[in-house]
């Protein structure tokens, strides 16, 4: 079915599935931390009220309207579409216990993309999450304040009843406050953010239970936060815009809290796994980008594995190629390969963007011997099982198109698990 006329219908019925149930729609985007937002918000919200949120990548205008029919994609199959369409057309008229909140995450590739999904969805509260100078999916953007303009459709469109979720820590987004209508809600962790994060603490010690722990103050009140699992500063942002919608929603910080505990890491989000060999693997695969690469080498480098020996066990970076950053590619891979060399022992590059990352990496000072390059992740792959001993820590990072993924199945101690603990495990990615 032509993608064209398969938009026009998935927004025909999803117009006409939100004006028949009338759910609170909840609209997050930014250049990073989308889903994680998402996810902290669905947690908060799921015990106290009937939500929904996207699955998967459906951020898209294919993605979008299926989370409003409840519905999931059909590949390339006509007979599947249509089966699909026709019963998204039966639930407008009938759909059991229909969520009372939609939570839908919205990407944008180019100019018009957040503009598109917001002239049919309507949201009660816009979620930004940050910008970043470089940010991911640029490639169609003239730059960064490119970006923050398509972005700001979400919450140019609200009412003057809704709410702008605003990361006050990001000078893009918190410039947003001027175009939108709606009541303002910042978070960050500047004491001048409406809900404030401080005191925050990592749990780095013992890597078979990492953590959090940070105070939150809003208004005078303040409550304790800890988190397993999670362990990256930036994390936090998408903690403090899940409890900042929690209380637009007048849940109590002492429950919103509560509510956190159940926020795991997301597959191929900076989750840490049992690695062959003794080793640990930090799994970032499900994309990349300037912003989102920095701060998982920091994480690297803050972490230490001791081997039996007592001695520190080795860092490696195994990072593909960020994608779709268009003139901003070799700039942008020569600032990781930079940060490289301050935080890893070892790199190695895969893709063909990637040999800039290498080569800045050995400007500053990564010996010729430890720059490692592939053309691509199954090499990579295949070299770091005979390459890494125990005690080292494995970071493993790239866009999606490089599959970095499977370099995570080649290491893993649990490879039965890798439907479960992976991210692109389908059998729609298994021919790819």
């Amino acid at each position: 079915m032509p993608k064209k006329i398969l938009c026009f219908i998935l927004k025909i019925l999803a117009r006409a599935t939100l004006w028949r149930y009338k759910p609170l729609v909840i609209g997050v985007t930014g250049s990073v931390g989308k889903t994680a937002a998402k996810e902290a918000i669905y947690a908060v919200l799921k015990e106290k009220f009937g939500v929904r949120r996207n699955i998967k990548n459906y951020n898209n205008e294919i993605g979008a309207p299926l989370t409003i029919l409840g519905q999931i994609s059909c590949g390339d199959s006509v007979w599947r579409w249509l089966q699909t369409l026709l019963i998204g057309f039966f639930e407008i008229l009938y759909a059991k216990n229909y969520p009372k909140i939609l939570v839908l995450e919205m990407g944008a590739d180019k100019m018009g993309d957040i503009a598109y999904l917001t002239d049919f969805i309507k949201c009660h509260v816009g979620v930004i999450t940050a910008i970043g100078e470089i940010p991911v999916h640029v490639e169609f953007f003239q730059g960064a304040d490119q970006v923050a303009k398509e972005k700001a459709n979400l919450v140019r469109g609200l009412d003057k009843g809704g709410w702008a979720v605003l990361n006050y820590d990001d000078q893009r987004v918190r410039a947003m406050a001027r175009k939108t209508p709606a009541q303002i809600f910042t978070y960050g962790f500047d004491e001048k953010a409406d809900l404030r994060a401080s005191n925050f603490e990592q749990r780095l010690d013992d890597l078979s239970d990492v953590g959090m722990s940070f105070k939150v103050d809003y208004q005078g009140s303040n409550v304790p936060v800890r988190l397993s699992g999670l362990c990256a500063q930036h994390q936090v942002y998408a903690v403090l815009a899940g409890m900042a919608v929690g209380l637009i929603f007048k849940l109590n910080l002492v429950e919103i809290a509560q509510a956190l505990k159940s926020i795991t890491p997301y597959p191929g989000r900076l989750r840490l796994l049992r690695g062959i060999k003794k080793t640990w693997i930090i799994d970032d695969t499900y994309n990349s980008s300037p912003s989102s690469s920095l701060k998982a080498l920091e994480l690297l480098g803050r972490m230490s594995n001791l081997r039996t020996d007592g001695e520190p066990g080795r860092k490696i970076a195994a990072l593909g190629d960020m994608l779709e950053l268009g003139a901003f590619s070799e700039e942008a891979h020569r600032k990781i390969g930079a940060n490289v060399a301050k935080a890893a022992d070892i790199l190695l590059a895969v893709g063909e963007k990637s040999i800039f990352m290498a080569d800045e990496a050995k400007k500053n000072g990564l010996a010729q011997e430890r720059a490692w390059y592939f053309a691509d992740s199954e090499d990579a792959g295949r070299e770091l099982q005979d390459m890494i001993k125990e005690g080292d820590i494995i970071l493993v990072k790239g866009s999606q198109g490089m599959r970095m993924e499977k370099i995570v199945k080649e290491l893993m101690a649990e490879p039965e698990r890798a439907k479960e603990l992976l991210v692109r495990q389908g059998e729609e990615w298994e021919s790819r």
